[in-house]
């Protein structure tokens, strides 16, 4: 038999999962609305155009550190791998094959391959929760 303040409770708990569905589902609907402008996706493009163009100039001198990154993981190198950057990208996810703490002492943006292979470089690191 439940107690009126077990009923309070689920009533409280439901609400609250009404309440933040529906937050959710608005802001999800905000931030189709604002990607779908024609005016962001085409910085977006701008971006991304920004990005491989740096990627491909830093290639040549960036090259070895994806090529130990490689090696690396072929070899299961756990110890390597975890000196690796930890910047991510918004898109592509952890692509930096630097060294971790690069930015200070190299000045360099992050660096490594996008999901179709092609270098790409990024200055500053998107969020983890991301």
């Amino acid at each position: 038999m439940t107690t009126t303040g077990d009923d309070e409770r689920r009533v409280q708990e439901a609400v609250r999962r009404h309440t933040r569905n529906s937050d959710c589902a608005e802001a999800e609907d905000v931030i189709s609305a604002v990607l779908s402008d024609p005016a962001v996706q085409e910085a977006q493009e701008r971006v991304e155009a920004a990005e491989t163009e740096l990627g491909m100039e830093l290639r040549a001198r960036l090259q070895p550190f994806q090529e130990r990154y490689d090696q690396a993981v072929a070899e299961g190198d756990r110890t390597r791998l975890t000196e690796v950057c930890a910047g991510k990208h918004g898109r592509w996810g952890r692509i930096c094959v630097l060294p971790d703490r690069h930015q200070t002492p190299m000045k360099e943006p992050h660096w490594g391959r996008n999901s179709q292979g092609q270098p790409i470089a990024r200055a500053g690191s998107a969020p983890d929760n991301w």
